[in-house]
């Protein structure tokens, strides 16, 4: 070096920020050389020039670790969210795989044989009770009509007659001009002529129902499905007798499986399953049926459960359960599957917190209760259902307190945190909704 060396030390703080010990300028002059041929200081003097630097370094990361030093006992703190215990009305669902059927389905058939004429009707469209769907060719049970009619003219003939015959007999039988077999025999005849007018009368009265026949009619209001036989086919019973379908969707019936066991538990608590009149569900809640629709969202109107099969099932333990639900808008499509949501139980004042907040290791549930100066505890619980993003705490937990919802990886034991965020909404009376998948 032929007039000085430099030594300096940089050291990069938190922050990107430089702090700078500054430069220490050791001049070495040339005469402190061992020679003038460049080599190096005496032993003596590196000892000393190593020293130092040492020396600086060592200050220099102390002022370093100062810097870094939180400024009070506070920031050392972690801060975690946490939630209330809260206590609330809470519906218990059972959910199950149900389906959709028609509220009456009917089936228009042909009653007499013919050629088929004239339909009546849109396909797929909504028809009333009594309007003509079809016509089926009428000559025949017309002439039958009119025979029929004619049977009854001649009968009635043959009565005046008959009577005719016995108003002239009777004075002579009085007279002694007539005997009693004479007289007889005119009250028989009058008696059998009036049987012959009234057998006319139910051939008559048969034809034209036959007639009738003819004229196809909608037995029942509603939507009727596509044409089974074409125009000009023969019908009957005979042949074919079924013309088309109508169903009734304006209400419409849900079919589900249930347990005998699940029905006895919502008997013993606040919720009636059946509740067919107003006697039964004095003192237990109608339990109103709720199903999912095709693209997964909720239909929004409720049903009642009307009908439970008085048998079960020997092979799945199950029986039938059959709920009314109203079908105004003809969405709901018979044949359908859906999922069914029925209300089991309503539990009142139910402990719940958010299910984030559980902990879960070998099938034992935990969470981390925050004391109100911010103590953290470890405690394991016991849960019921889930409802929405809360879970029902059977046992474990005290209404009021706080658990920790999330930093579960800095929360340890009889550690102190920074409670945040704690919305309290405790003695809430608002149902919590059941989760989707769960029972």
């Amino acid at each position: 070096m032929d007039d000085l060396d430099i030594i300096g030390i940089d050291i990069n703080l938190v922050g990107n920020k430089e702090f700078s010990l500054g430069y220490i300028e050791l001049k070495i002059l040339n005469d402190m050389k061992s020679g003038s041929d460049g080599s190096l200081p005496p032993k003596g003097q590196r000892r000393w020039i190593f020293l130092l630097v040492g020396v600086l370094v060592v200050v220099g990361l102390s002022l370093w670790l100062l810097k870094r030093r939180p400024s009070s006992e506070a920031e050392r703190i972690p801060k975690v969210r946490v939630a209330y215990v809260d206590t609330a009305r809470v519906e218990v669902y059972g959910e199950y795989d149900g389906s959709i059927r028609a509220r009456q389905s009917v089936e228009v058939t042909a009653r007499v044989e013919g050629i088929l004429e004239k339909m009546l009707f849109k396909e797929g469209s909504y028809v009333t009770k009594g309007q003509t769907l079809f016509v089926i060719d009428p000559k025949l049970y017309q002439a039958r009509v009119e025979r029929s009619q004619a049977q009854l003219d001649r009968a009635k003939a043959l009565l005046d007659k008959a009577k005719r015959d016995l108003d002239r007999i009777r004075p002579l039988y009085t007279q002694k001009a007539a005997s009693q077999l004479d007289l007889d025999n005119a009250e028989a005849a009058v008696e059998c002529a009036e049987a012959d007018v009234e057998i006319c009368k139910v051939d008559l009265l048969e034809s034209k129902i036959t007639l009738g026949y003819t004229q196809v009619v909608a037995p029942i209001s509603g939507y009727i499905s596509e044409r089974m036989v074409d125009v000009g086919a023969l019908v009957g019973p005979g042949s074919r007798s079924l013309l088309a379908t109508i169903v009734r969707s304006d209400t419409v019936l849900i079919d589900f499986p249930m347990t005998s066991l699940e029905y006895l538990k919502s008997k013993d608590r606040k919720v009636n399953i059946i509740c067919n009149d107003g006697s039964e569900c004095i003192d237990k809640l109608p339990s109103y049926v709720n199903i999912t629709l095709a693209d997964g969202s909720e239909y929004p109107y409720n049903g009642l459960v009307d009908f439970a099969d008085p048998v079960v099932d020997t092979k799945t333990g199950t029986f039938t359960v059959r709920a009314e639900m109203p079908n105004p808008d003809g969405c709901l499509l018979p044949g359908e599957n859906t999922k069914v949501k029925v209300l089991l139980d309503v539990v009142e004042g139910a402990m719940t917190i958010p299910v984030v907040a559980v902990r879960e290791v070998d099938n034992d549930k935990y969470v981390f209760v925050v004391s109100a100066d911010g103590l953290v505890e470890k405690r394991q619980i016991s849960v019921g259902k889930l409802v929405g993003d809360k879970i029902v705490v059977i046992s474990g937990l005290m209404a009021g307190e706080m658990v920790a919802t999330d930093e579960f990886d800095v929360l340890f034991e009889d550690e102190k945190v920074i409670p945040v965020n704690t919305h309290i909404n405790k003695n809430s009376r608002k149902s919590a909704l059941p989760s989707e998948g769960r029972k």
